[in-house]
């Protein structure tokens, strides 16, 4: 006979406890971060609002601890009213992605106005993606109570594994059924292991490797972008900037190149 449930390891960590000292960190931090970068989330503002027509924020219904809704902030990345002319699942080449929604995408800085839900106790800094109800009502049975028995997070295991999903999904002919009967489950798996087997090392853990995941990135993109725009200049106005500035200096030994 199988087994209508899968049964994991219990964390071994007082709940109450745990969940207290959980709260706290969240509140300091998210305020801390909050409060630090308030002028470099004021300029994205600024300019999600002159790239593109539409409001800032981004606004979804979401499904949270223990079934609770509540709703997701987001810097809005997509033309507006997106969700209602397309699928639910985003892929990379979604044209409804704006060119600065998907610089912001690339390096998720859209998510840093969910440390708003993490102040009001509707999310945490690390925990399981949340979902949209309609994916929730596809979750596993056996796994479903035990993934919304905490807040979800911000990030999480399941995110940095998944942080390239995107390209998954990329020409995929039904996004969503592909999501769903594939990506959905190996997920929830991944959430569930989270969940019971949670513990603040792990958590920091999630969150160094996340900062390190983001500053990496975006290194390696003004890196790839700064030498793009290098390639480009011609070799000869370099040789003339270099041949001007030997001729404005007479105590230079160096030939000027012609």
């Amino acid at each position: 006979m199988a087994q209508d449930t899968v049964k994991l390891p219990v964390n071994s960590h007082p709940p109450v406890l745990f969940e207290i000292a959980k709260r706290i960190f969240d509140l300091v931090i998210s305020a801390s971060l909050l409060l630090i970068l308030a002028i470099p989330l004021l300029i994205v503002a600024l300019l999600v609002k002159l790239t593109s027509p539409g409001r800032v924020f981004y606004v979804q219904r979401r499904v949270g601890l223990h079934g609770q809704f509540f709703n997701v902030f987001k810097f809005r990345t997509m033309v507006s009213d997106a969700d209602r002319n397309g699928p639910l699942c985003t892929a990379a080449d979604d044209n409804r992605i704006t060119p600065f929604g998907r610089f912001l995408r690339n390096n998720k800085i859209d998510e840093i106005p969910q440390l708003f839900n993490v102040m009001r106790g509707e999310m945490s800094l690390v925990g399981p993606r949340p979902q949209v109800p309609r994916f929730v009502e596809n979750f596993p049975p056996d796994l479903r109570d035990v993934v919304l028995s905490v807040r979800p997070g911000v990030t999480g295991p399941t995110q940095l594994h998944y942080r390239d999903e995107e390209t998954l999904l990329q020409d995929r002919a039904d996004r969503e059924t592909y999501y769903i009967s594939e990506l959905l489950p190996r997920k929830c798996r991944m959430d569930y292991d989270y969940v019971v087997n949670r513990s603040a090392s792990r958590d920091l853990t999630v969150l160094f490797t996340t900062a390190w995941v983001v500053v990496l990135g975006l290194i390696r993109r003004f890196t790839k972008k700064a030498n793009r725009a290098l390639a480009v200049i011609p070799a000869e106005a370099v040789v003339a900037t270099v041949g001007s500035h030997d001729r404005d200096d007479p105590a230079s030994d160096v030939p000027v190149l012609r």
